[in-house]
């Protein structure tokens, strides 16, 4: 057998190989690869780069190496799975290096980092002063992770007592300018409503890349070409204006009123239409 044959054959069996192999390890991102994770992903490359280039009839032993690395590590994967310490003597155990906003010098001795490091990291995460942050930790993957204090955190509905609904999941209802049914089907639209909403915005299908619906029932389009801009729909906020609208005019009608039953009920339906617009608004101006 031809020598290129021979090395062609040995790279596809050593692809397939390689190939069922890291299908068997699971998936992992690199910066999710612990250090033996990482050193074994090396090996293995190694290893399988040389199989097809052996020819003293040894190159089998190649995919042995390969089978006993493997098997190591599913092996390991399955004791971590098993055990917390198996975990903390492979992986090792997180480690903090803030705390209250103080940056705790010899744990980032120990692990071997330099304060510029540190704040490359926080940075990242747009964090620029070490006195905002609560509790700065590096996982045994090398990732900091760092929670800020209460005081610097985004404001959230729930912090200020706003109950918000669960959203949906985007539908995409438009694919390379073909209508897809069964997408419209799952958001209990069809085919007359986006029409419907095309022509709103004055757009036709055949210009459609891409349509997708949100949690809100709102459609985004996304067109072949990108010169031409598309106006957001203004329903949302027109349905916000009308409404606060008509509770500034119960509340003009409960004022300008001598009779003093209907400035009662004036000022019960404002007070009313006040509390549904408070409870909605969040959604109206997403």
């Amino acid at each position: 057998m031809p020598s290129w044959i021979a090395v062609s054959l040995k790279t596809l069996l050593a692809i397939a190989i390689l190939f069922l192999l890291t299908r068997l390890l699971g998936k992992r991102q690199v910066t999710q690869l612990s250090p033996f994770e990482y050193i074994t992903g090396i090996t293995i490359g190694s290893v399988a780069a040389t199989i097809p280039l052996e020819t003293d009839g040894t190159w089998h032993l190649g995919i042995v190496s390969l089978v006993v690395w493997s098997a190591v590590a599913i092996g390991i994967g399955f004791m971590q799975l098993k055990s917390k310490k198996a975990r903390e003597w492979v992986d090792g155990k997180p480690t903090v290096l803030i705390k209250n906003g103080k940056v705790l010098d010899d744990n980032l001795k120990k692990e071997r980092l330099t304060i510029d490091e540190l704040m490359s990291q926080l940075r990242n995460k747009n964090i620029f002063n070490v006195a905002d942050v609560e509790f700065a930790v590096i996982e045994h993957n090398g990732m900091i992770n760092a929670l800020v204090k209460n005081e610097y955190q985004p404001l959230t509905p729930k912090k200020v007592g706003l109950k918000v609904e669960n959203g949906e999941e985007p539908h995409l209802v438009v694919e390379d300018g073909s209508i897809l049914d069964e997408e419209l089907a799952r958001r209990g639209l069809n085919r007359g409503w986006l029409q419907t909403e095309l022509e709103k915005q004055g757009v036709a299908l055949e210009n459609v890349f891409l349509a997708q619906v949100d949690s809100d029932g709102q459609l985004y389009l996304d067109l072949y070409d990108d010169q031409i801009q598309i106006q957001p729909p203004q329903e949302k906020a027109k349905l916000l204006a009308t409404l606060k609208k008509c509770e500034a005019d119960l509340e003009m009608f409960g004022l300008s009123t001598k009779d003093k039953r209907a400035k009662k009920v004036y000022e019960q339906c404002s007070n009313q239409l006040q509390r549904v617009i408070d409870e909605i608004k969040p959604q109206l101006i997403s």
